[in-house]
């Protein structure tokens, strides 16, 4: 009896010791390098969600690009909702600074992106809340890019789950 309380007080003590470093490491993880995701609506069809309403995506979001100033034109990013601070929307940059854009049912038919400014749209037109409604959004808005798979081309995605 006394030998396996001895084996339970040390397992007991290693999971304590894991569990205190595990858990500090994972927030930091996920704070400043990456996060999962689960992406929901039909703005990013059919990149994103390609199932419908039946499905959503669960992506990867790489925050270390952001915060390396690594955004390109074709990343899928999540940025701050303009319309509620408090919700993330996820769109594909269409346009970078300096850059011309044909809007599609903006107030301007052509808008040149300001500096410090991105213009992003959904991939499903008409159903995107996105610059064509808001205008040009605020580079620091973007919070991540979407991790991409190996595919060179623009709208693939690693999506790590389909969630039904």
């Amino acid at each position: 009896m006394a030998h396996s309380q001895g084996w339970v007080k040390r397992y007991l003590k290693a999971f304590c010791k894991g569990f205190f470093v595990a858990v500090p490491v994972a927030v930091t993880f996920l704070d400043r390098v990456a996060c999962v995701a689960r992406v929901e609506g039909a703005s990013m069809q059919p990149s994103l969600n390609p199932g419908g309403s039946q499905s959503s995506d669960v992506v990867l979001l790489n925050h270390w690009k952001v915060r390396n100033f690594e955004v390109q034109r074709g990343d899928i990013v999540s940025l701050v909702s303009p319309k509620n601070p408090e919700q993330k929307i996820i769109k594909r940059v269409i346009a970078l600074e300096g850059d011309i854009v044909k809007t599609i049912g903006h107030k301007n038919r052509y808008v040149k992106v300001p500096r410090g400014h991105i213009w992003v749209e959904g991939d499903h037109h008409g159903h995107s809340f996105d610059s064509n409604s808001f205008g040009p959004a605020r580079s620091t808005t973007v919070t991540h890019v979407l991790q991409k798979s190996n595919h060179t081309e623009v709208g693939c995605l690693q999506a790590l789950t389909q969630v039904p």
